[in-house]
């Protein structure tokens, strides 16, 4: 497990409001050197705690206004063939096993209800897949996010040996 401090979350924070900051600009509202950031950015990277920058997509605005939850029951023995059958799908946006009656949970965008139902009985066809439950989303109060947790667990920790908190 990697420990990150106060300086991290900060950086990861303002990385997460705009990917496209720059280092030096990042810097400046940290009250940090340049190197600092860079070095902290590599680590975070190299240890695998940052693992990628992306574009956050307004699915609504690209025609997949309907997102829906489908929790799957499988047979087990299968799980790799169900997988490799999700992901031709392009609806599918994330996959996540889990345990409990169902064995995936499978996270859609959709242009319409009847696009669900077309879908799911694409799913239904991929060998192994027993049974399909589908959640619509009808709202995100609270879209993914990484900060509050962050904060929380380095609270108290620090910027670090060198640089003292602001």
């Amino acid at each position: 497990m990697t420990s990150i401090d106060q300086l991290d979350a900060q950086i990861i924070g303002r990385l997460t409001a705009n990917a496209r900051i720059g280092i030096a600009e990042l810097a400046a509202e940290l009250g940090v050197s340049r190197a600092t950031v860079q070095t902290r950015i590599r680590r975070l990277e190299e240890t695998g705690v940052l693992v990628g920058f992306q574009p956050i997509i307004n699915l609504s605005a690209v025609g997949m206004p309907v997102q829906a939850l489908v929790s799957l029951e499988i047979d087990q023995r299968q799980m790799p063939g169900v997988v490799a059958g999700l992901r031709d799908l392009p609806e599918v946006l994330e996959i996540k096993i889990q345990a409990g009656r169902e064995d995936l949970l499978v996270h859609v965008a959709i242009s319409s209800l009847e696009a669900l139902q077309v879908l799911t009985a694409s799913i239904v066809e991929i060998d192994g897949v027993r049974k399909t439950t589908s959640t619509f989303s009808v709202a995100t109060p609270i879209p993914f996010r990484v900060q509050p947790l962050l904060d929380h667990i380095t609270a108290g920790v620090g910027w670090g040996r060198s640089t003292p908190a602001p």
